[in-house]
């Protein structure tokens, strides 16, 4: 069988790899997408908690390891990755984030790009996924030329008196910047099934709706799911990628590409290039620098569930309201701490995992009563926090915790705050390994070809046509959640390569 070929081979459909199709749609050029999972399904299990989480029915059931201890990833494989399930937050990266900013614990190195260069791109992603919040009330916000294409999505009753609670402290709470299709002619039902569900009516903007679809249309863009690429191939220089060893029901079989968009996440996509090691590259592609698969960063996250004994909270869609005021430090220690933010509304089944030993009625009287807010705090990058492969192929992930005393820290006052705003007890539990949601950094760029794998517009510097474009280029991990930035940055790189494909 003769071997098919494309312009460009795209691997992953997230926000990544659908936003670089958007901007190959129209060239001309051939582009192909491969996605290793299905369309998700629309189906009652979407918004059953039951279903997701204890049931897991959308988590990927392979195992990786993390430092030999097997575990089951919060990975899901679908058409529109992560953001099938993400919380619609739709943050941009403060200007200061793209210096080197010092840490209690270490120092989080500067970007080869600076915010002004990304600035153009944050409003074109902006515009595309329909953010909607206000300007200028966030304190660290950094500098826009435009407004948010949206208005923010209202507080309900409750969130608004808490809003209200937090400025008589003399805080800044802002509306949360977030991707809904809420409005007079919206979808957006406000149904509390929004955060770590998939949106069953299409009204969550993920990275399927806003992007890859759209991309389709242009006519020159397929998309194939259900096809798990294992490996890049090489030519005999070992310096242009000319295959992409792909299975896809059963049968593996090559696709010639002309130029290679590597997007499968932070993880795989690391662990793609190494497993494509070759004679030519022996440590894998990309890898000249030793530093794939090194800088594994994910935030430092807790939940925090505030409670009142006597008061329930009937809220059904939370995710409005955030507080940057110690983003880059208090007045105590003068370093940064990281942001709070509205989490979806916890429900009984999401605390069953934690609380097994509590009667299952005590636990819905918990979550019935709770406001569930999510505490960030950057995760500095180290070289020994790492993504490397077992002898049998599985991943092996060495996370090097950092800046946790900060995170602790920020923990506390955050509790502080939350007793203040009229709820006298407040709980916390850290997310662990097994949470992979804001992997970054384990492909980074910069300006060095001896301390990193790809260039500043995210080509790598070992190959003529492979380029990675997901959040493992991340140099460091910041505050907030990344999807807006991982969309800014393939957006640039997909005009870029626009102007590639038709010379």
């Amino acid at each position: 069988m003769r071997p098919e070929v494309f312009d460009v081979v795209i691997v992953g459909s997230g926000v990544g790899g659908s936003s670089v199709a958007l901007q190959l749609a129209g060239t001309g050029a051939s582009v192909l997408v491969l996605e290793r999972g299905p369309e998700l399904p629309r189906e009652p299990q979407n918004w059953d908690p039951e279903s997701l989480f204890c049931e897991r029915r959308y988590h990927t059931t392979e195992t990786w390891y993390a430092d030999g201890r097997p575990f089951r990833p919060g990975m899901f494989y679908f058409v529109g990755g992560h953001t099938k399930v993400f919380g619609t937050a739709m943050f941009r990266f403060r200007e200061r984030d793209f210096d080197e900013v010092q840490h209690e614990e270490g120092t989080s190195p500067a970007w080869p790009i600076t915010y002004a260069t990304l600035e153009p791109w944050y409003a074109e992603a902006e515009r595309l996924f329909g953010v909607h919040g206000r300007a200028g009330i966030d304190p660290t916000e950094p500098s826009r030329s435009s407004a948010f294409p949206q208005p923010p999505v209202p507080h309900e009753p409750l969130l608004e008196r808490i809003e209200h609670r937090l400025r008589e402290q003399g805080l800044r709470p802002f509306p949360m910047p977030s991707t809904v299709d809420f409005g007079v002619h919206g979808r957006c039902q406000r149904c509390s099934n929004c955060d770590a569900f998939p949106c069953m009516i299409d009204a969550k903007g993920d990275a399927e709706i806003k992007l890859l679809r759209p991309a389709l249309r242009g006519g020159n863009v397929e998309l194939r799911p259900g096809a798990c690429v294992h490996r890049l191939l090489t030519d005999r220089s070992g310096r242009r990628i000319v295959g992409v060893e792909v299975e896809q029901h059963g049968v593996v079989r090559i696709v010639g590409a002309g130029l290679v968009v590597v997007s499968a996440g932070a993880i795989n996509s690391a662990a793609l290039l190494l497993r494509s090691a070759n004679n030519q590259n022996p440590r894998g592609l990309a890898n000249s620098s030793d530093a794939v698969g090194r800088h594994y960063m994910t935030h430092n996250t807790s939940a925090l569930m505030a409670l009142h004994p006597w008061r329930v909270n009937a809220t059904r869609f939370p995710k409005t309201l955030a507080v940057h005021d110690f983003y880059f430090g208090d007045g105590d220690a003068g370093k940064p701490l990281g942001s709070l933010q509205l989490l979806g509304k916890i429900r009984e089944p999401m605390l069953r995992g934690r609380l097994p030993w509590i009667p299952r009625m005590a636990r819905k009287a918990l979550a019935d009563r709770s406001v569930d807010w999510y505490a960030q705090s950057e995760d500095l990058p180290h070289r020994d926090s790492r993504i490397t492969l077992r002898p049998d192929g599985a991943i092996n992930l060495h996370w090097h915790r950092s800046n946790l005393a900060a995170h602790r820290r920020w923990v506390q006052k955050c509790k502080q705050i939350l007793r203040r705003t009229g709820y006298p007890l407040v709980l916390s539990a850290p997310f662990g390994t097994d949470v992979v949601s804001h992997q970054c950094g384990t492909v980074r760029f910069g300006n060095d070809p001896a301390t990193s794998a790809l260039d500043p517009l995210c080509k790598a510097w070992d190959h003529d046509n492979l380029y990675v474009v997901d959040a493992s280029f991340f140099p460091s991990s910041a505050a907030v959640n990344p999807a807006l930035t991982v969309a800014a940055q393939a957006l640039r790189v997909g005009h870029h390569l626009r102007h590639e494909v038709r010379q």
